[in-house]
């Protein structure tokens, strides 16, 4: 029987001193059918460890409806690793933060007003047990002491930066050892007093995120575990983008420098990211310290395996470390695979929002505006439309408490947006004698996903006030756009959102490419049924990645959400990607 585990300095494989090299790729990021290429560049560039989180959100997207097949086949993904020569680590949650909506906790918790996150509260760890009594039972098979290739598990993810419940953490281990858990577990934390203090059990293996400065980091994480294997288990080598914001670069230099740095010590090191893969759909999450901020739909990373899975010169350069540690594997690098330039694609049928939404959503009525969750919807955009008497003089429009990003319709007739990024703004109205019929669209922009904010219900999340006065009396209409099938299009062409619109493009050889959106302001595309993500004008990110295994040799059908203007119907799918433009202002 194969084991793994600790002693005064060292993990131990079998009885035997082993550095843990791991990489952090997480499977519902990358199409399933890179998976094995991913993971045999891993190896080639000396990891020995495969390390991902698990997505409780996308596993369980309604209350009791468990998802473990095809993108989220776990199981399939952990097998493949092994088959690569990788042990596996994994990080089950249930919160994993990751820049992922809700840091991976499902939207439909927040239907339930009284919910506490994180903590031990019984409606929460109700549904925290019922996740792991399916999770579990999966990956007990597959650990070290099963023959399978995990090593080792998380408790929660970062705990001390969030909360300091120690019954909670303990409740979290009971069940995952309740549950056949065997393996070694540990916890991770930034290396400062205040978190190694909350997020910590005492006989937990503990392990430290940082990107630099690894000799003090250490030397902190020894304070609070005098013995032990010395861990980085996030090795930031890259950083995540915002939108409206810069793009994150970090040299290779500068990278090698730190990973010198930790092995030197001694230390084991998880690349965070090895690959980082995209936040395909609505699936990106956001921040909210001081302002909110979103995360763009591409999770490159900067890291040595970019968007594409390509090999990069941070690759290269980390690669060369390794080998002053470790004996590379004897595994050829392979060059980038070729991508597809096909050229300018027309869009050439257009269907409107207002004029499809018997087809996308059934309406609700509520005396006030509710927030999505309160109507089982998860992700997406939500309308919502009043009558308003008249005649009024000109008013501040206000919407309390808006999550996120609202344009605003009088009459079928846009005349403004407002973002939860500027809480003051408003917009002056004026109500004639006959009235007018006022209709807000709100886009969820992506929910917090760390920090104290993660309440993060979307859509109006209090009140809309005319001057001084609530409005009442709504028709709400949810629209998750998880389906498009029934949409209407005609070959009317429409250049002022919110309209889809829809084109064909033949492929002869489907490879990689990226979709260029130069001329279009905001809004959501899908290739063939699925979705690529957000684009925005705003930046930093200007193309969308499209993983060849998305396209079909022949015909294909693109459709695009435009939320606002477009110059033209026509996009370009090119070679490169775009990920560091951004234009001036707050289009």
């Amino acid at each position: 029987m194969s084991s793994f585990t600790i002693d005064k300095e060292h993990f131990l494989l079998n009885n035997e001193p082993f550095r843990i090299l791991s990489g952090a790729m997480h499977y519902f990021r990358v199409h399933p059918v890179y998976w094995g290429d991913r993971l045999r560049k891993m190896r080639a560039m000396g990891l020995n460890t495969l390390e991902t989180y698990v997505a409780w959100n996308l596993h369980e997207p309604k209350p009791a409806e468990f998802n473990f097949d095809g993108w989220l086949d776990i199981v399939d993904y952990i097998k493949q690793a092994a088959d690569s020569g990788l042990r596996v680590i994994v990080r089950p949650g249930p919160y994993i933060c990751s820049e992922w909506d809700l840091g991976g906790l499902p939207a439909w918790l927040l239907k339930d007003r009284e919910i506490k996150f994180r903590c031990a509260h019984e409606p929460y760890l109700e549904a925290v047990d019922r996740y792991f009594d399916v999770l579990l039972p999966r990956l007990e098979p597959l650990q070290i002491s099963r023959g399978g290739p995990i090593i080792a598990m998380q408790i929660e993810n970062e705990y001390g930066a969030y909360g300091n419940d120690k019954e909670y953490l303990r409740y979290l281990e009971k069940g995952m050892r309740a549950r056949g858990i065997n393996v070694l577990l540990f916890t991770s934390d930034g290396p400062t007093d205040d978190m190694l203090c909350a997020g910590t059990l005492p006989h937990i293996l503990k392990t430290a995120n940082f990107g630099s400065d690894a000799k003090n980091k250490f030397a902190k994480l020894r304070e609070y575990q005098p013995e032990g294997p010395l861990m980085c288990m996030e090795f930031w080598n890259g950083w995540f983008d915002h939108w409206g914001g810069k793009h994150h670069v970090r040299t290779p230099e500068d990278t090698t420098t730190t990973l010198d740095e930790i092995l030197f010590q001694g230390g084991s090191v998880n690349f965070y990211m090895f690959h980082g893969g995209t936040n395909f759909g609505f699936m990106n999450g956001s921040n909210c310290h001081g302002k909110f901020e979103s995360t763009i739909t591409s999770y490159d990373y900067d890291v040595p395996l970019n968007e594409a899975g390509d090999i990069t010169p941070k690759y290269l350069a980390c690669r060369k470390i390794l080998g002053k540690y470790v004996e590379l594997p004897d595994i050829p690098l392979p060059s980038a695979v070729p991508k597809l330039a096909l050229g300018p694609v027309e869009l050439t049928e257009t269907a409107g929002l207002f004029d499809a939404l018997d087809w996308l959503s059934k309406p609700i009525r509520r005396p006030t505006p509710e927030p999505m969750e309160m109507f089982g919807q998860n992700y997406g955009f939500i309308l919502y439309r009043t009558r308003v008497e008249g005649p009024r003089s000109e008013m501040p429009l206000r919407i309390q408490k808006l999550h996120d990003r609202a344009q605003v319709f009088v009459d079928g007739d846009f005349v403004g947006v407002l973002e939860r990024e500027f809480p003051e703004k408003t917009l002056n109205i004026v109500v004639p004698p006959e009235g007018l019929q006022l209709e807000i669209l709100v886009e969820n922009m992506g929910r917090v996903s760390w920090g104290p904010k993660m309440y993060d219900r979307k859509g109006i999340t209090d009140a809309v006030s005319l001057g001084d006065r609530h409005l009442f009396g709504w028709t709400i209409f949810p629209l998750p756009l998880d389906d498009l099938s029934r949409l209407e299009f005609s070959e009317v062409t429409a250049n002022v959102g919110p309209v889809f619109c829809r084109g064909e493009f033949a492929v002869t050889d489907p490879k990689d490419t990226f979709l260029a959106l130069d001329g279009w302001t905001k809004g959501v595309c899908w290739i063939n049924g699925f979705n690529l993500g957000r684009y925005w004008k705003r930046g930093p990110q200007q193309t969308l990645y499209v993983p060849g295994p998305v396209l079909r040799k022949g015909k294909n059908e693109i459709i695009i959400f435009e939320l606002q203007t477009l110059e033209n119907c026509t996009v370009e799918f090119r070679n490169h990607p775009v990920l560091n433009r951004s234009y001036p202002g707050n289009q």
